[in-house]
């Protein structure tokens, strides 16, 4: 069973940011949603697609045992923007948001069911806030978040923010963001956004190295 880990975060909060110790490391590979350049120097294996076929067909090719999935919420944007005009109203639209949710609940249930249980996917998204003032993973709107409720399908959800100038991850629940992570996991509320330094803390927790030793 591999494990799914979900990152949120403003833009520019450093939630690519925190791959910058992971370059030139064959262990690591990147899959983008949408094309951008890395905000550092270096290189992380990669490609690039929004199609949910590809896109599983990658992540059960990889030997990377740390995947960023990054902007993986575009998964859903893109596919909502090439199909919103063409599916009229009424049933249709819900029917296009249940078919929005599924894909993506398929997604998250692909990577725990058919990868290895020593590797890990790193989720990547932007954060919004809903009516009651909670910081969440940024969807496409309410319809789509009554269907599924992105946050449960993970364990672990660290949210980057930027504090005093520094990049930081939060590691449990605080000022009503979905952050959390197990008992024990992690030391301190606050940590640097190093997903390198993540990346060990998690298989150390679980294990993984002395199961694959």
């Amino acid at each position: 069973m591999a494990i799914p880990v979900l990152i949120i975060g403003k833009s520019g909060a450093g939630k690519s940011t925190s791959m910058r110790n992971c370059v030139n490391n064959d262990a690591w590979g990147l899959i983008k949603v949408i094309e951008k350049p890395l905000p550092f120097k270096g290189k992380i294996g990669s490609g690039t697609t929004d199609d949910y076929v590809k896109l599983m067909a990658w992540l059960k090719g990889s030997k990377a045992k740390s995947i960023v999935l990054d902007d993986a919420g575009y998964l859903i944007t893109n596919q909502f923007m090439k199909n919103h005009s063409s599916k009229g109203q009424g049933n249709a639209i819900f029917g296009m948001y249940n078919d929005l949710a599924d894909r993506f609940w398929s997604l998250i249930q692909y990577i725990v069911n058919a990868l290895p249980k020593d590797v890990i996917v790193y989720v990547v998204m932007h954060e919004d806030v809903n009516e009651f003032g909670d910081i969440k993973p940024k969807t496409i709107g309410k319809l789509l978040d009554e269907k599924i409720c992105l946050e449960g399908m993970f364990t672990i959800v660290l949210r980057c923010i930027i504090e005093n100038g520094k990049h930081l991850f939060v590691t449990q629940s605080d000022g009503g963001a979905v952050s959390k992570s197990p008992l024990g996991m992690f030391n301190d509320l606050q940590i640097d956004n190093d997903l390198l330094m993540v990346d060990k803390t998690i298989r150390e927790y679980y294990e993984f190295e002395s199961e694959n030793s």
